[in-house]
């Protein structure tokens, strides 16, 4: 099955260079970016550490611009409440991030944002069967978590086709499918044309050339139109 669905861009603030951060936000606003990306790490279910809540405080003073809250942090239903979480953002939880993710979903429903379960490169897609109820989408890592500007898993392509055949023989076609890690203009074409469509984007295409960012953001929605 060919997909067809127009992409949406979810820019990865992780990626972004904070001396430019107020005109790069004017930049995103004007090219209607469809969401700010931001990876919280702990240090603990990842290696590293991330975007933390006085950021995310600031940036929602910079910008309307929806957050695209990624926690890749043990326990996300205990800290949940930190990030002041609107309706417009999309947040993210990790399958392995807690022994009760059904219930962790659940409370994060309850902010009125949309919520997306996420599935590492070795989780196996039959993880989502039993939450497919409870969530908008499914966010698939095309790396493993926690570094910025790693290559791509060599099975993401398999698996992303596979992802959205098992969706799509369940009744839940028109979900949502998030991808995350080394999203580069043809690696997002590839993966739009197998079911994606939203897309993280960093140092592999929005972030690509130092200061080229109108540039490659046209780039990128050729890729994924």
């Amino acid at each position: 099955m060919e997909y067809k669905k127009k992409g949406k861009i979810s820019v990865s603030m992780m990626c972004e260079d904070l001396v430019h951060l107020k005109e790069d936000i004017l930049l995103f606003e004007k090219m209607g970016i469809e969401y700010l990306h931001i990876d919280v790490m702990d240090g603990k279910f990842v290696p590293n550490y991330g975007l933390g809540t006085d950021y995310i405080r600031g940036l929602r003073e910079l910008t309307n611009i929806p957050l695209d809250l990624h926690l890749m942090i043990e326990s996300p239903e205990e800290k949940l409440k930190w990030f002041h979480i609107q309706p417009t953002d999309l947040v993210t939880l990790h399958y392995e991030s807690t022994p009760h993710i059904q219930r962790a979903l659940e409370k994060a429903k309850q902010y009125g944002c949309k919520v997306n379960l996420a599935i590492n490169p070795g989780t196996p897609i039959c993880f989502v069967e039993e939450l497919l109820d409870d969530i908008d989408g499914v966010t698939m890592l095309t790396v493993n978590p926690g570094f910025a500007g790693q290559k791509i898993v060599k099975n993401s392509f398999e698996k992303m086709k596979k992802l959205n055949q098992y969706l799509e023989k369940r009744g839940y076609q028109d979900m949502e499918v998030e991808v995350d890690g080394n999203v580069s203009f043809e690696n997002a074409e590839k993966l739009h044309s197998l079911g994606a469509t939203i897309f993280v984007a960093g140092t592999s295409s929005v972030f690509k050339d130092d200061r080229e960012l109108r540039h490659n953001i046209f780039k990128l929605r050729e890729s994924i139109s």
